[in-house]
Formats: structure tokens, sequence, C-alpha cells
């Protein structure tokens, strides 16, 4: 063999050596991630060759699949109230991914969660039939929830404090699911619903964090009683009024002048939202002081799972004594979403403690087997002391009874709860957002906490209040938990 030959040979044995290491490449290592690749059509016709598995609310399914025509996709999923309980299920879209519990449980849906497979399933490759998602969500409480938000632009979260179980995720504007599904017409509703400056696709009860105003005051006084800056709610506080930032000459207004801040207890500046007093305060403490506590009651957490996961609520780090005054009031760079001011008032009526709060109850397999149950496997963490727990009831109760937080009460059940009005835009410009945070206990030992933010409404500025627009939805929602 002459050499020209010899080395035509080598390359030609290279070039096949070269393919079969690709080959083996491509079938081994790059495999799994082309038919994982969101790309790859076959996955999308896989997952609506059959029915979906289920969302529950209330023992019925809000959910399921409809018959396609002329479409390689042989089903499509169906909406049962769409808008009423978009910010719990998400949308599972033929030409979209999933979202909330639709994307967090997609695998469970849609029959390839490998616990649903049986061993004749594993030996024969045959999809398991997909399991369902039932949540603890009450649809009594969600309708309440949607129905007195109407056309207002805010979210609203009701928690069981005794068990963690969220009875309600509601945010408004909504929009309907369904727009979405099919792929013919999914492009179409996507554009106009991103387009929509009301923003119906942002989830505002778990997903919109914004200045919590004075309902951030519950956070203040509970550091306060823990640290023992005063012994309890009545004691008087050492509060000017006016008070002026430290290294400002900016006092810090109340809502009303003639309120009876100067030196309040705690109580009585709950009572009439005095900003003297939580501004002081907070500086008192100091933001470390103040952060350590708000972190106790879930702020900063960036992993809030429920299981959709929740926009971080944040109490800031780094401020100078005037900014961490205003801190004190739920201002400066302070955000909280409604989700995480229901957990302030879980953990205050549950005697200090909070239960992690989650809206699936349990999955199931296709036969109706439990897979996991959540309610058993929530966490309960020791917040505030209970003795500062009686206190901050006792304090939310005058709120309601004699302050600020009068739209709440309900005959014959007890109601405390906290108003804030918080201010935003380049010099407090804008319309505020209204705050309401609030627990109810009923005769019967029935419990609930509830929170809600209005972030718009057709109210004018000096109507816009915690308890002209929040507190009424807040006690629709107090209302239907507590009627069964």
């Amino acid at each position: 063999m002459n050499k020209t030959i010899r080395r035509a040979s080598v390359f030609a044995l290279l070039l096949v050596f070269a393919l079969l290491v690709k080959a083996t490449w491509l079938q081994f290592y790059d495999g799994k991630s082309l038919a994982d690749s969101k790309d790859n059509r076959r996955n999308v016709i896989e997952t609506y060759s059959q029915p979906l598995g289920n969302i529950v609310v209330g023992g019925e399914s809000i959910t399921g699949s409809a018959r396609t025509k002329g479409s390689d996709l042989a089903y499509k999923r169906t909406y049962k109230d769409g808008k009423l309980y978009a910010a719990v299920t998400g949308y599972a879209s033929q030409a979209y991914a999933p979202t909330q519990l639709e994307g967090i449980y997609q695998d469970l849906l849609n029959g390839t969660d490998n616990r649903l497979k049986t061993v004749m399933d594993t030996v024969t490759g045959k999809r398991a039939d997909p399991g369902d998602v039932v949540t603890t969500i009450d649809p009594d409480v969600q309708k309440a929830a949607y129905d007195a938000l109407g056309d207002k632009k805010g979210g609203a979260i009701a928690i069981d404090p005794k068990t963690g179980r969220i009875l309600a995720a509601v945010s408004t504007p909504s929009y309907d699911p369904s727009e979405l599904t099919d792929a013919n017409t999914a492009g179409t509703a996507w554009k106009k619903l991103n387009a929509d400056p009301d923003k119906p696709l942002t989830n505002r009860a778990l997903r919109q964090p914004l200045p919590p105003g004075s309902t951030f005051k519950l956070v203040v006084a509970a550091a306060a009683l823990e640290d023992g800056l005063y012994k309890n709610v009545d004691q008087d506080t050492v509060s000017p009024n006016p008070y002026t930032l430290p290294g400002t000459t900016r006092p810090l207004a109340n809502e009303s002048a003639s309120a009876p801040c100067e030196n309040a207890p705690i109580r009585v500046a709950l009572q009439y939202s005095c900003n003297n007093v939580f501004g002081k305060m907070a500086v008192d403490l100091g933001q470390d002081k103040v952060r350590a506590m708000a972190e106790k009651f879930g702020f900063n957490d960036d992993q809030l799972d429920v299981p959709v996961r929740a926009y971080t609520s944040v109490y800031p780090s780094g401020m100078d004594k005037a900014q961490t005054g205003l801190s004190g009031i739920g201002q400066f760079d302070v955000t909280a979403t409604p989700l995480q001011m229901a957990m302030v008032s879980a953990a205050i009526a549950d005697g200090g403690k909070l239960v992690s709060p989650h809206m699936v109850s349990q999955i199931t397999d296709g036969g109706g087997d439990v897979l996991k149950n959540y309610d058993d496997s929530a966490e309960s963490k020791e917040i505030i002391s209970s003795s500062t727990a009686e206190q901050l009831q006792s304090a939310m109760r005058t709120v309601v009874e004699q302050g600020t937080g009068t739209n709440a009460k309900i005959p014959g059940v007890t109601v405390g709860g906290k108003t804030g009005t918080a201010q935003h835009g380049e010099n407090n410009s804008k319309t505020p957002f209204a705050w309401f945070t609030s627990f109810a206990k009923s005769g019967s030992g029935k419990e609930v906490a509830v929170a809600v933010m209005v972030e718009q409404s057709d109210a004018a500025r000096s109507e816009v209040s915690g308890n002209g627009l929040a507190a009424p939805v807040a006690k629709a929602m107090m209302q239907a938990a507590l009627k069964n």
C-alpha cells in the first residue's frame, strides 16, 4: 500500500470514529435534553394526547379537558370559573409554558410523574394515568373576595391560622385561562393580556409587593414588646408630636391632627394609626431589631413557596435613622404582598405561632390514592411570645371596635385589624394604596386571618383609606370563612 492510500485510509477511519463518538454522545448525553426541549413538538403532542389531571376546589374539579378537532393535539385544557380561580390555577397552554399550580404540578397532571407509574407501566413504557391536585381553597371565601374586590385593582389572601391552609387567593382584574389554552388562538389573547395596562396576568395576591403602609406597624409593635422597649400595649411611649425625623427638618405628620398621638401607648397608637409613635419606635429600636422581627414573620424570604413561589417582601438594610423612622410606618423601601401581611395577622391570631401557609392540601394518583399530604407536613414556628400575641390581639380589636377599622366589624364575632394607607410616587403624588389586615374568631372556635390590598379604585384620592376600601373586602372574606 502506498503512502497516499494509507493516509487516506487512516483519515477515513478517523471520520468514522468521529461519527460514532458523535452518535454515542447524542444518544446517551444530549438525548434527554433534546427530548425535553420546549421546541420538541413531540412533547406537546404527547402531553395533550389524553385528558390532563385536575385541580380540585371544595371537592369539585375546576379544570377539565376538551377534545379538539383538526389538530395533532388531541385535547386542550378547560376551566370552570376561570377568572375566579386564575390566581390559584394559572394556565396550562398548548402554546406557552404552564404557570402557578398548573406549572408546578405539570408532571403530575400530565401523567409523567414517576410516582404515578405502576410496575406494569414501567415494563410496558405506558404513560400513567394523570393525578390530581387538591387545594385548600374554600370556594365561598374565594368568591366573597372576588366579588368584594369587584372592579378594583388589588389582591386578597385568607389563611386559617391554626393550619396554615390558604382559603382564598384572589387577584383583580383577573383573566380567563381558557383564552390561552388553544395554540390556534393563544397568541392573540397573549398579546392582548400583556398590552393591558391593568396587567391582569400579575398575581397581586402573591407576587405584587407594594409599600404596606401602617399595617407594618404591627411588626414594629411586636418588636418593641418582644425587646422590652415597652412592657405592654397600654404603657405610655416616649413619642413627641410632632416628631421630626433624625437629621432632617421634616416632621412625621399624622393623618388626624387632633388624634391623641403624643406619647400614646401602643394600643392608642394603633387605634389612631399614629405615625409619630411608630416612626420614633423604629428609630429607638434600630433597624436591626425591626428587621429581625420582620424576618421572623417572613420578610426577606426569597424562597417562600405556597407552593407557588411568592415574591419577596422586603425590609431594607443600610438605612440612616430618618429612613429607619419611615420604615417604621411601612414606607421608604419596605414592601409586602397580601400573603405576607396575612401571615403577620395569622401569627398574632394563633398565639404567636405561624404555620407554614400552603394552598395545596394533597396530591393524588389516578386512582385517588394520596401521594403527599401537605396539611400533615406543614411546619409551625414561634414568631412572638403568647403574651405579646395576646397584647396585639387586644390592641387590634380596639382598632376595629373604636379606631380606624370599624368597617370590619362583624356582629357576634371577635375581629381585630389594622388599616394602612401607603403613599407612593414622587412627593407622594400618586393615589395611595389601601391596606387592611385582620383576624376573626367565632364562638365555635373557627379562625381566619386576612390581608387585602387595593392598588387602585375609582375612589377620589381623598377617599382612599384602608377602612374605606380594603376593610369591607376583608369583612366579606371573614364572614364567608366563619359561616360554616
